[in-house]
């Protein structure tokens, strides 16, 4: 086996993007946009396509792997034709497979995404895998995001390896369960983390915090343990802050017009650590990440539209002069 760069742990899914036209948003009583279709009726779709092997955590591995990086994935799949294919997958697009774990018994993680517009609503349900570490080659990085509800304690097992082994970084990007857990929760996770991700409205429910003053929220997190932090605020760019230096960033978007938005989380958070593990700066890592982010939404699902490093230094080449990192 090679030294890992990165080994990305969380759950693998199966994207079913089916697409809608024939829907519309509407607010509810809390102020929400909701996705609304005819209750009680055939609604036709125009087109359905099925994404194999993804998942915050695979995309992140298959990113890397496309960025020239060793990367492996530590996940469960269910003993079915869905688990075939997501291994054979990301066997096909570079990733060590090694510590994929199937579950004969159990069923692949299977998602519907509704597509209307340029936006998605994800169906979502995370099979209950038994989680566990177990014996791992240490990598430089670990990529830790989306598990499953009864994860709890498969974390702490993280946090003993990473105690354990100081020299592995820990990037956390949160999924669902784990922003619904809270800070304090995962304190341990928190304290641990060398590089946290999420967006601003990701921030406010894991912090308990109304304010969307990048400042403060980035300070917030910082104060929990991470010693990088960065918060996405979707087209209006993303912020970042080294606790080290003492200093705070400011990226704007890559200009481009999405399709379809699932996976530009990802795309940022894995570009950035790929950058990190290349040992670039934060600098220049957050002036990558946002073409990564760029090309994925301009196709169907979270993967298609990862870039090679060439095509990255492409872009740069390329970038208006609007484009620029900026300290704040």
């Amino acid at each position: 086996m090679k030294n890992i760069d990165i080994l990305a742990i969380g759950d693998t899914v199966v994207d079913a993007f089916i697409r809608l036209n024939d829907a519309e948003v509407l607010k509810n009583s809390k102020g929400e946009d909701m996705l609304a279709v005819r209750y009680g009726d055939k609604v036709p779709f125009e087109s359905v396509e099925v994404c194999n092997a993804v998942g915050n955590s695979a995309n992140a591995a298959v990113s890397a792997s496309k960025l020239g990086l060793n990367s492996a994935l530590l996940s469960y799949v269910g003993g079915d034709q869905n688990g075939k294919d997501c291994l054979a997958e990301l066997q096909k697009k570079g990733v060590n497979t090694d510590y994929i774990r199937i579950d004969g018994d159990k069923k692949t993680n299977y998602h519907y995404v509704l597509w209307y517009k340029m936006d998605r609503t994800i169906l979502i349900k995370h099979e209950e895998f038994n989680y566990s570490l177990d014996e791992v080659e240490s990598p430089k990085w670990i990529y830790l995001s989306s598990l499953g509800e009864n994860s709890l304690p498969f974390h702490m097992e993280i946090v003993d390896f990473l105690e354990k082994n100081p020299e592995v970084k820990l990037s956390f990007q949160p999924g669902t369960f784990q922003i619904k857990l809270g800070k304090d929760v995962l304190e341990k996770i928190y304290k641990n983390t060398e590089i946290f991700f999420c967006n601003v409205e990701e921030a406010q429910h894991i912090l308990n915090e109304s304010t969307r003053d990048l400042p403060t929220l980035l300070k917030a997190f910082a104060n929990l343990g991470p010693k990088i932090v960065i918060i996405t605020d979707g087209f209006a760019g993303a912020y970042g802050y080294n606790t080290r230096e003492n200093k705070m960033f400011f990226m704007p978007v890559y200009p481009h017009t999405p399709i379809e938005r699932t996976g530009a989380g990802d795309a940022f958070a894995s570009t950035i650590v790929s950058a990190l593990a290349l040992g670039e700066s934060l600098e220049t890592a957050m002036t990558w990440a946002p073409l990564n982010s760029m090309s994925v939404v301009q196709q169907v699902g979270a993967q298609k539209g990862l870039l090679t490093m060439e095509q990255i230094r492409d872009y740069l080449a390329k970038a208006p002069e609007s484009y620029k990192i900026q300290q704040i």
